[in-house]
């Protein structure tokens, strides 16, 4: 009798550990869903506060990367206003980022980007508005580095041009991304298209927090 309850028991325990471990293990193969891309260079700019921030910085987090400038005109309030909902979605999170870089370091200094974050609302401890790198160090960042085109051209943003999308980085420093509904990765996050920006942003944060649970 003793031995048929044991056996019952240490089966029940078994029973008991599946029903447990499977849905973990389920759910680890699904933060594998993600696309990896490449790993993103070392950089190093000043933020909004004066302080010196390397991707190092950025390094256990998982963060979300944009182009802009202060003076922009047209994309740069829409692409902002949506990054602040992302800011609302995970404020407070230590292990979550954002890393703003401006591609006019001559105009947006440190003294013009903390106004800037304090007229838009920009809270996080780990948003960094980041500047202090000539043009040419900047346009290659972002067309090489981040794959967000920008550069010089055009007459509606202030004879500049730039990537109204963002970039997913995981916590190791790799550029990560869904898949599309062919299976193509997406590689990046539109900020700006109506027909799917709710879609897109939503997607995001989504992605955000399979990373973070990585």
């Amino acid at each position: 009798m003793n031995k048929k309850y044991s056996y019952i028991g240490i089966t029940f325990i078994i029973l008991l550990f599946g029903i447990y471990t499977v849905p973990k293990v389920v759910s680890h193969f699904k933060k594998s869903d993600l696309h990896t891309f490449h790993k993103i260079p070392d950089f190093e700019f000043t933020n909004q506060d004066g302080h010196t921030i390397t991707n190092k910085e950025y390094l256990g987090k998982v963060y979300v990367v944009e182009f802009f400038f202060t003076t922009c005109p047209t994309i740069c309030p829409i692409m902002n206003q949506k990054m602040l909902t992302i800011q609302k979605e995970f404020f407070g999170n230590p292990d979550f980022g954002i890393a703003s870089f401006s591609i006019t370091p001559e105009i947006d200094t440190p003294s013009i980007l903390k106004e800037y974050a304090k007229n838009q609302g920009i809270r996080h401890k780990n948003w960094h508005l980041l500047t202090g790198k000539p043009d040419s160090y900047i346009f290659n960042l972002s067309n090489q580095g981040f794959k967000l085109p920008s550069g010089v051209g055009g007459t509606d943003h202030g004879g500049l041009y730039h990537s109204g999308n963002f970039a997913l980085i995981d916590k190791e420093g790799n550029i990560r991304s869904r898949y599309d509904e062919f299976g193509n990765p997406i590689f990046v996050y539109r900020a700006l298209d109506e027909q799917e920006l709710k879609n897109q942003i939503q997607e995001l944060k989504e992605d955000i927090k399979i990373l973070l649970d990585e």
